[in-house]
């Protein structure tokens, strides 16, 4: 099999289902048209008064009215059989169409059949005189009797029939070269887009797949293509229907569900456009607004701007509230121009939406209220060494939720901004600034050892520990006298809180050497009663060197 016939053969097996799709949605809509056809007719009300069209092949003639007892829709449905019945009779001439006036009304007859009446108020629907109106009705009746009877004629007929099977050897030409063309542009996208899609891979750092993109794009092209070939079969079946009395009507129908959506469609953006030019307006009204605060707080922050007690800190935090209050006065200026807006779903859906975010968002607006009082309070800032909680750790990020400690073991503490609020924070960086924060232990020493000694070790210690300050000096304090011994704690200033734990670990490694080079006893943590033995640690065996390995 050669390659024309064979792409042939590709093309009406990949049509067929669209094709059969087509047909179904057609004689889909013809029943539901069948079915909704008296309902869907066009009323037309002047002076609160209702009218109905009395039609013939679905072609619009007149309008009549009704009364209570026999409605407008009544009345054209029946005006419109008869004229079915008599434009189906061929031996009616429609020459015997004549016009008998009365006192009351106008009658039409063609031959000895009347068709309708005319009264005063259905010439009143067109503004005419009752009989200037019979005369027009009549010749509409005259001209779609002969119309009605032509289109069922046999060489009309055939005509339309040679029409259709033309129509379908130009629907299958055209889908054809559609899809060889279709292919053709595929090929050529893919040789010259795929090649720089595919380094997507590297500029990204295979963060993207051009395979991803790719397929996106292949997807895109595919739907824009079948959407072509449904556009181009429905108008095939469009103008076959009707090209035929029977389906005529229905091609109308079909073409005005189609056309229709459309049509009122571009009507209302066309409407739309002085509201949309508005909500452009507002919005980049807005965005410049937002950029010459953001200017103003950028300068407070950098220290260019100075406000008395304002920090430089607060003004990122304080544009964010800002922002979101001109963000909510423009979005309240242009609600009721949104498309929609107006609408009772649109209104119900906000209405909905507005339920749930305030019945799940009161621990997430607490924390976000938490989250700026913490700001304003200045309490610590990114950097800062705190404790809160038992917690202690670095302050890496203080976010609107939630604040990001960095413990002294690297381990990172995430604290909810409520519960901050709400406890008691220990800065050790904020005083460490300035005079230097004080480290202090306790150590408990027995009373036979003179104070003033005791006081003496612990200044020695402290000055041998490194990142302890020599001025201010460090100085002891007698905390407790208890009952076995007596509680000194030794306070001394340090500016490297950085390094408090490690300062610490020195200072007590110098406590523990200086009172065992003095042969004094530490007695903490408790001491009941002498011992027979000093618990010190002689000089010679500060160094033990480790048991080794048999």
């Amino acid at each position: 099999m050669n390659k024309p016939i064979l792409l042939l053969h590709k093309t009406v097996r990949s049509y067929f289902l669209m094709v059969i799709v087509a047909v179904i949605s057609t004689w889909f809509s013809t029943n539901i048209y069948s079915q909704q056809n008296s309902s869907e007719s066009l009323l037309i009300s002047e002076s609160s008064v209702k009218v109905a069209p009395v039609e013939l092949d679905g072609h619009f003639l007149f309008n009549v009215r009704g009364v209570s007892s026999y409605p407008a829709e009544e009345r054209a449905e029946q005006i419109g059989q008869r004229l079915k019945n008599i434009a189906a009779t061929d031996s009616i001439s429609v020459s015997k169409i004549k016009i008998v006036t009365t006192i009351d009304y106008s009658t039409i007859y063609i031959g000895e059949s009347a068709i309708v009446n005319i009264y005063d108020e259905d010439a009143e629907i067109e503004g005419i005189d009752r009989n200037l109106a019979a005369r027009v009705i009549s010749k509409k009746i005259g001209s779609a009797i002969i119309k009605y009877r032509t289109d069922r004629s046999q060489p009309a007929i055939i005509k339309n029939v040679i029409q259709a099977l033309i129509s379908m050897v130009v629907l299958i030409i055209i889908l054809f070269i559609l899809v060889r063309l279709s292919n053709r542009i595929n090929n050529a996208l893919q040789n010259r887009i795929k090649t720089k899609i595919d380094s997507v891979d590297n500029i990204s750092f295979n963060l993207i797949k051009s395979n991803q993109i790719w397929k996106g794009f292949h997807v895109l092209f595919n739907t824009i293509r079948n959407v072509l070939n449904i556009a181009i079969i429905a108008v095939f079946i469009n103008f076959v229907l009707s090209l035929f009395p029977w389906t005529n009507s229905f091609a109308v129908y079909l073409l005005n569900i189609i056309t229709n959506p459309i049509i009122n469609l571009g009507t209302s953006f066309v409407l739309y456009i002085p509201k949309l030019i508005f909500l452009i307006i507002t919005y980049f009204i807005t965005k410049y607004i937002l950029k010459i605060i953001k200017l103003f707080f950028s300068g407070i922050e950098s220290g260019g701007i100075l406000i008395k007690d304002f920090h430089p800190e607060w003004a990122i935090s304080t544009f964010k509230i800002v922002r979101a209050f001109i963000i909510a006065f423009a979005i309240i200026l242009a609600y009721p121009y949104i498309p929609g807006s107006d609408s009772v779903a649109f209104k119900g859906v906000s209405v909905f939406i507005g339920i749930l975010f305030s019945i799940g968002s009161s621990g997430f607006i607490g924390n976000l209220i938490a989250g700026y009082s913490m700001i304003y309070r200045s309490a610590f800032r990114k950097g800062d060494f705190i404790e809160v909680e038992g917690q202690t750790g670095f302050v890496e990020e203080q976010q609107l939720l939630v604040t990001r400690l960095r413990s002294l073991k690297n381990e990172e503490i995430i604290l909810s901004n409520s519960i901050l609020l709400n406890s008691k924070i220990i800065n050790y960086t904020v005083k460490a600034k300035e005079k230097g924060v004080i480290l202090h232990t306790i150590v408990g020493i027995g009373y036979e050892t003179p104070w003033r000694q005791v006081d003496a070790m612990l200044k020695l210690a402290a000055n041998r520990t490194e990142g302890l300050l020599k001025d201010p000096p460090p100085f002891v304090q007698k905390m407790v006298l208890a009952d076995f011994a007596v509680n000194y704690e030794i306070n001394a200033y340090c500016k490297d809180v950085d390094r408090m734990k490690k300062i610490y670990s020195l200072l007590h490694e110098n406590i523990l050497d200086v009172f065992n080079e003095n042969n004094v006893q530490i007695m903490t943590p408790s001491y009941e009663r002498d011992p027979e033995i000093p618990k010190v640690v002689p000089q010679e065996q500060w160094h033990t060197p480790l048991a080794k390995d048999e």
